[in-house]
């Protein structure tokens, strides 16, 4: 008698069957949840990030600005990454004798990194007078449930927004 290993052809439809039932229910959940994952490791760069650019300024006595940098000079698409500067020149540029102290990788093209102003500036007693604001990280969409918010008040502190629904199509401080 002879046996014959592997699967019949009937086995073999069930089991692609069974297996593609099963990944259309996981594969959505599994999106979201990288959605969640990525929103809560981007806002706490851009936290970390804030708090170094206001450590500097306080540490090296000069006023420090953090911003996405293009051309050497601010620019407002805040998904390029967050650069950390000293600003001892005009503000907002990287001119005459400005040191890039960190430099972040950009954010994911797919999510919305938003700011009421184009920089966040800590002068060398590290306050933020002028560029206080909410920064927003939404990822896919402006108003995905996962999405995040930093506050950087007048004193230069930056906390972590305990707002629940964050939208980044608005543009008011929580």
């Amino acid at each position: 008698m002879k046996y014959h290993n592997g699967f019949s052809l009937v086995e073999l439809m069930v089991t692609l069957t069974v297996a593609t039932i099963l990944m259309s229910i996981t594969l959505p959940n599994l999106s979201s949840l990288y959605e969640a994952q990525r929103a809560n490791s981007s806002i706490r760069v851009i936290q970390q990030t804030l708090q170094y650019g206001r450590n500097a300024a306080i540490s090296y006595g000069v006023r420090v600005t953090v911003c996405p940098v293009k051309d050497n000079q601010c620019d407002s698409d805040w998904r390029n990454g967050l650069t950390v500067f000293t600003d001892t020149g005009d503000k907002n540029q990287l001119d005459g004798n400005d040191a890039v102290l960190l430099q972040t990788a950009s954010f994911n093209s797919k999510d919305i990194v938003s700011y009421n102003r184009s920089a966040v500036r800590f002068q060398p007693d590290g306050l933020a007078s002028g560029t206080n604001g909410t920064l927003r990280y939404c990822p896919g969409s402006a108003s995905s449930p996962y999405s995040k918010a930093v506050i950087v008040n007048q004193a230069g502190r930056v906390r972590f927004s305990k707002m629940k629904n964050i939208n980044c199509s608005k543009w008011f401080t929580y």
